[in-house]
């Protein structure tokens, strides 16, 4: 039986589906007929509370090949979703530990978008530490894009998680990924050809 792709999109840590890469993401799906096709859902809860909400999601479309994208954060609810699914998912400077660096970060914080209030605790914490993929099962369902001027993250934690031979590493940039746009025909190469692969 023929499925047809259906695209999900999460977005980062206090940011939101009006993000710049968001948007670019879904104007390139617009120009290669995916506009329909497409989900940027707005993650403002706890881990646990979100990776059920996401699951819900991609359980009420059975009848599409979901593909996943995923920055910073989003890639790391990305990371436990492809490996619950076995979806391809591709990865923008993603977030490998965010409970190391949420210890720092508890209390409320502002949304860059929408300026709601979000608030990390301890509860989060333990929650992320609950979904965090420790050993992949299909690291070949992944593709990794970082850069080494990544000033949030530390790439080199993504190269060693999902391997090299997954990852593209560029030279500089930064945490937003500079030059995104130029990478979306490579990610969408090759999210589209590992549902082929997936579906023999």
């Amino acid at each position: 039986m023929s499925h047809s792709p259906h695209l999900l999109y999460l977005h980062g840590f206090l940011s939101s589906p009006q993000s710049v890469k968001a948007q670019q993401t879904a104007s390139y799906c617009a120009e290669i007929g995916l506009e329909s096709a497409c989900t940027f859902p707005m993650m403002k809860n706890g881990p646990m509370e979100t990776v059920a909400e996401l699951s819900l999601l991609i359980e009420s479309k059975k009848a599409d090949d979901i593909i996943i994208m995923g920055s910073s954060l989003g890639g790391f609810y990305a990371t436990y979703l492809s490996q619950k699914y076995g979806f391809p998912a591709v990865l923008i400077n993603p977030a490998v530990r965010p409970f190391e660096l949420w210890e720092g970060h508890i209390g409320e914080h502002h949304n860059y978008y929408t300026d709601e209030i979000h608030t990390v605790s301890r509860e989060h914490i333990a929650e992320l530490k609950d979904i965090h993929i420790e050993t992949l099962k299909h690291p070949e369902n992944f593709l990794v894009l970082v850069q080494t001027g990544d000033e949030t993250l530390d790439y080199s934690q993504a190269v060693e998680k999902y391997s090299e031979a997954n990852c593209l590493v560029r030279q500089g940039g930064n945490h937003s990924y500079e030059n995104y746009l130029e990478e979306l025909p490579l990610i969408f190469e090759f999210l589209l050809s590992r549902i082929k692969i997936n579906a023999r």
